[in-house]
């Protein structure tokens, strides 16, 4: 891709909330927003899926706009949508494809197919073309993080 976007490293402790938060919803599609900079995530904003669909999620326009304008007053940066297939495969599909209207950010997709092992992927998608990611999860050691890879 033209613009590649950096790899994602997320806290564990913030990967196991949206995590949390998937299982939540299911069987329907949750989603969010990742906050961060440069492909570190700092927050995430779990947000209603307006569609309360298992197939499609559509984020409440109002809620969005308000956690935008809290991410740029706090100066962090829109780093990734996540949302969660409960029953597919964690690749996006043509409606995630159609529907990717931040190329500068990655979609993150958390499938709940096999609920007891949920699969995550990110994938940074940009006029129809989709290139996977890697994510590094920052697990807390002694005050400090440390990486570990899981895509």
């Amino acid at each position: 891709m033209e613009n590649s976007l950096p790899d994602l490293a997320i806290p564990e402790d913030l990967l196991n909330r949206m995590i949390e938060h998937a299982c939540q919803e299911y069987p329907l599609e949750s989603c969010g927003i990742l906050a961060g900079k440069e492909g570190k995530i700092v927050d995430f904003y779990p947000m209603v899926n307006t569609e309360k669909s298992s197939s499609c999620y559509r984020m409440d326009p109002e809620e969005q706009l308000r956690v935008l304008l809290e991410m740029e007053e706090t100066g962090m940066e829109l780093s990734a949508i996540y949302h969660s297939h409960p029953h597919t495969a964690a690749f996006p599909s043509q409606r995630d494809v159609d529907n990717a209207f931040y190329p500068d950010s990655l979609i993150l997709i958390i499938s709940l197919m096999e609920k007891n092992t949920p699969q995550i992927a990110a994938f940074q998608i940009s006029e129809g073309r989709i290139e996977k990611k890697a994510i590094k999860v920052m697990k807390t050691r002694r005050g400090s993080y440390e990486m570990d890879s899981i895509s």
